[in-house]
């Protein structure tokens, strides 16, 4: 079974990255293991922290499930015009330390998506975050982007995927990066 960790980027109980990430486990194909995993309980970076106490139980949680995983979906959004803080924050740690970061992202595929409410997506952010995911060497799966603008039209007051445009795109990018992880086997 092909296994796909997807990260939201968002602490927001509505968020809309959050959203897309339910949307997107709800088009997995057969055969394919969707978990979306959330950022709380991971402190601030600090290298006095990690010295003195070691790793938080939040982040050697998450990255278990980064090593496990067959690929990852960062669902980020855009904060003004940049990388959210809470994503780089996270990833931060689990490139930690250094030593293990090859065996947490070396090779690893990863796919980018992001939903905002602005009319250009998650563009630069998608882009600010290519420069990171070399410096990991993550495999950053280049065959498809989806950046959702005017996320407000395209998910409910409840967090419900109602563009069918979207729905369609969705189901062909989950669909694209599980059969890129199958091939990859």
């Amino acid at each position: 079974m092909t296994s796909i960790l997807a990260i939201s980027g968002s602490l927001r109980s509505k968020s809309y990255n959050t959203a897309l990430l339910r949307a997107a486990q709800a088009q997995v194909p057969p055969g394919v293991a969707f978990e979306i995993a959330t950022l709380h309980g991971i402190p601030l970076y600090d290298g006095d922290v990690e010295t003195r106490e070691g790793f938080p139980a939040a982040v050697l949680a998450l990255k278990a499930k980064v090593r496990a995983a067959d690929g990852l979906i960062l669902a980020t959004p855009e904060y003004n015009n940049g990388i959210p803080g809470v994503l780089k924050n996270a990833i931060d740690w689990l490139s930690r330390p250094a030593s293990e970061m090859p065996q947490v992202f070396g090779g690893r595929p990863v796919a980018l998506m992001g939903a905002s409410p602005g009319g250009f997506g998650t563009i630069l952010s998608q882009d600010a975050w290519l420069s990171v995911l070399r410096a990991l060497g993550a495999h950053h799966w280049v065959e498809g982007r989806l950046l959702v603008s005017r996320a407000s039209h395209a998910f409910d007051q409840d967090g419900a995927l109602v563009d069918e445009a979207v729905r369609t795109q969705l189901a062909d990018y989950v669909r694209r990066f599980s059969e890129f992880l199958e091939s990859g086997k």
